[in-house]
């Protein structure tokens, strides 16, 4: 029987000894893995292109929505214009934005501190209380 990935012609399964199979089971799981990997490395490798090409266009929407954000506060101020001096509804404007920022960093800086430290806590006091219940289960087979 002619083996066709290594070129080579070999006896019958039958007629092959233990070492032999094993020796051909060896090589064949290990062309396996080596095939497995360089088919993820292929995907991995496509996945990456379309997750960068994502990311800079998610990158350039944002850049976008910047100047959009940008442009209707001015048009704001246009409209407040209407009304007041343009001086005033630039300043109103402006201090109201401060305001808006103000608070949402108040708030983030809420939420860090709430994160910190970056521990697993609960996950810690399951971990010890593990390694509690081993060590009576060790002391009382001791006991036994």
């Amino acid at each position: 029987m002619a083996d066709v990935l290594n070129g080579r012609t070999t006896r019958p399964v039958a007629e092959q000894s233990t070492a032999e199979l094993v020796q051909t089971a060896s090589e064949q799981i290990s062309r396996l893995v080596r095939d497995e990997i360089a088919l993820a490395k292929a995907e991995l490798a496509e996945k990456g292109k379309h997750a960068g090409i994502g990311i800079g266009l998610f990158g350039g929407g944002g850049v976008l929505v910047f100047y959009g954000v940008g442009a209707a506060i001015a048009t704001l101020i246009i409209v407040f214009d209407i009304f007041l001096p343009l001086w005033l509804a630039a300043l109103i404007w402006t201090v109201a934005l401060f305001l808006v920022a103000g608070i949402l960093a108040l708030i983030g800086k809420n939420q860090v501190t709430k994160a910190v430290p970056p521990e697993p806590k609960a996950a810690i006091e399951s971990v010890k209380l593990d390694v509690d219940e081993v060590k009576q289960a060790v002391k009382e087979r001791k006991r036994a």
